[in-house]
């Protein structure tokens, strides 16, 4: 006999405990959205396991077919939210060929998620190599090296490339400007549609 994988659903009294956890509806009231949402990132960072600040990204391809993946949010604010991705990429694609996205942040244990969408824009030159030089030179390397999107031989042809391109830069930094070495992939994107957040809750999430 297979083996169920779908976990239990919950119980009556657990929904009941959710619901009195979460019956402050006035929150739902209220005129900033990204008031709530910041506050609901800073719950997240307290409760969830890992990456809380993890989200689904969705896009559409030119031929108009979507896709779904899961990225990290690197930044947030009344102008949007900012991710980053490797440029030559699909994410990057279908960006470009179509510039609308959707996100949605779910907190399994906070029984929260909330979705955004709206149109997307490449953060600047300047945001992106910050960001490129925060990460650690490990990570620098790796995104030089990784055909993103792109299928790989087998895992020792990775390997190899990290293991050339870290002799490469021995001694020097892996940044943006100079000789010294490309930021290459990098870029960031905006999507701006923080006036327009909505937010769900418990079992009344959207």
């Amino acid at each position: 006999m297979t083996q169920s994988v779908i976990p239990p659903s919950p119980s009556r009294e657990d929904y009941a405990a959710q619901l009195e956890a979460n019956a402050d509806e006035s929150l739902f009231d209220r005129d900033e959205p990204i008031a709530l949402f910041v506050e609901w990132l800073e719950d997240a960072r307290a409760s969830e396991p890992n990456d809380p600040n993890a989200m689904a990204l969705a896009t559409v391809d030119v031929d108009g077919h979507p896709d779904v993946r899961m990225v990290l949010l690197k930044g947030h604010g009344r102008d949007g939210f900012v991710f980053y991705t490797n440029r030559e990429g699909r994410k990057a694609g279908d960006l470009e060929a179509n510039p609308h996205a959707a996100l949605l942040f779910h907190w399994k244990s906070l029984r929260r998620q909330v979705r955004v969408r709206g149109p997307i824009q490449p953060v600047s030159v300047e945001e992106a190599d910050a960001y490129f030089a925060s990460r650690a030179r490990e990570s620098r390397i790796g995104a030089c090296v990784s055909d993103q999107s792109r299928p790989l031989a087998d895992r020792q042809t990775l390997e190899a490339r990290v293991t050339e391109q870290t002799a490469h830069f021995d001694g020097q930094d892996v940044l943006e400007n100079g000789t010294v070495g490309p930021r290459l992939a990098t870029t960031g994107w905006l999507n701006r549609a923080a006036a327009g957040l909505p937010a769900g809750e418990g079992v009344r999430a959207a």
